[in-house]
């Protein structure tokens, strides 16, 4: 029996899937951001926010819509990256979710700072990472 791990692309598929299902109010504005799976943060990413390569999930980067302007010059696309290897490594740990789940999760909790909730806010209704 051959078993792999679900490849990048797999996973984007996933984090795409949950996308096109968000409610219409935001399906839009979503679609406007990219996503990008990778095995783990860059080394920039993980001294900035102060972890190591497991303790990193997804991160949006960009600027939240509450604080757009159209003043803004962006260096590039709004992005939501989604970190493979950790993803699994928790997936795994948990064991009572599916991937299908478990990437929907990081899917939305990064896609919710676009769309400007905090850490805090986004932990005052969503007790998942209790």
């Amino acid at each position: 029996m051959d078993i792999t791990a679900p490849s990048a692309d797999q996973i984007e598929q996933i984090a795409r899937h949950t996308v096109a299902n968000l409610p219409e109010p935001f399906r839009e504005a979503a679609a406007q951001v990219a996503i990008i799976v990778t095995d783990f943060a860059d080394d920039a990413v993980l001294d900035d926010m102060d972890c190591g390569p497991f303790e990193i999930t997804g991160l949006y980067d960009g600027i939240p819509l509450t604080q757009k302007s159209v003043f803004d010059q962006p260096s590039g696309p709004d992005t939501v990256w989604l970190y493979r290897r950790p993803i699994l490594d928790e997936w795994a740990d948990r064991g009572n979710v599916t991937l299908t789940e478990m990437v929907a999760h990081v899917t939305i909790h990064e896609f919710a700072h676009h769309f400007g909730w905090s850490d805090d806010d986004i932990a005052a209704i969503d007790r998942w990472w209790e």
